[in-house]
């Protein structure tokens, strides 16, 4: 096969890589009812003066399903990281014993479970809207290879191998949201 469909081939199954970590990055902050440190990484601390992850001032572990722990690396901060969580607006409640943040995770309701559930879904078809670009773009740089003197066949072989490699990551977005779903759905 020619060099140049190699490399398109590569540059499209490099964007599909993309898209599934993405997709995977997305989903990790879709909460399905258990603790999970990741749950926080997107509140941010004023630390003396400049705004850090909170997982750059303290270490946030879960004791158990339910529950998170902040233990801040200077005790000064633990007023600061409550009020963002609170102001983060996450739905959690911090509670300050004076050496660390408590966070009880609420069981999700079957209706919220629902609601994440779609929202899954909805990262989901992103993915794929992603993936179909990919091969839209490896398909059209084989059409105008095969307009600069592709051979008919050499194109349809690459396009069926564009075809192949889409239909592989179609089926791995589906496994990955199937894995979600039920991790979502599980009480």
């Amino acid at each position: 096969m020619n060099e140049e469909i190699q490399m398109a081939l590569d540059e499209a199954k490099e964007q599909m890589e993309k898209a599934i970590a993405h997709m995977k990055a997305e989903l990790v902050k879709v909460r399905a009812g258990k603790a999970h440190p990741s749950m926080l990484d997107s509140v941010k601390i004023d630390y003396y003066g400049s705004i850090t992850p909170l997982k750059q001032v303290a270490n946030v572990t879960t004791p158990d399903p339910r529950t998170l722990t902040i233990q801040p690396w200077e005790k000064g901060m633990l007023d600061t990281i409550s009020t963002c969580i609170t102001n983060a607006n996450l739905g959690l409640n911090p509670q300050n014993n004076g050496d660390v943040i408590m966070i009880n995770v609420p069981p999700l309701t079957e209706e919220r479970r629902l609601g994440l559930v779609k929202q899954a879904k909805a990262e989901s078809e992103n993915a794929k809207v992603s993936l179909r670009n990919a091969r839209k773009e490896a398909n059209d740089f084989i059409k105008s290879a095969e307009k600069d003197g592709l051979s008919e066949d050499e194109a349809k072989v690459a396009e069926a191998k564009v075809q192949e490699l889409t239909n592989a990551y179609v089926a791995r977005v589906e496994e990955i949201l199937v894995e979600k779903e039920k991790d979502i759905m599980t009480v």
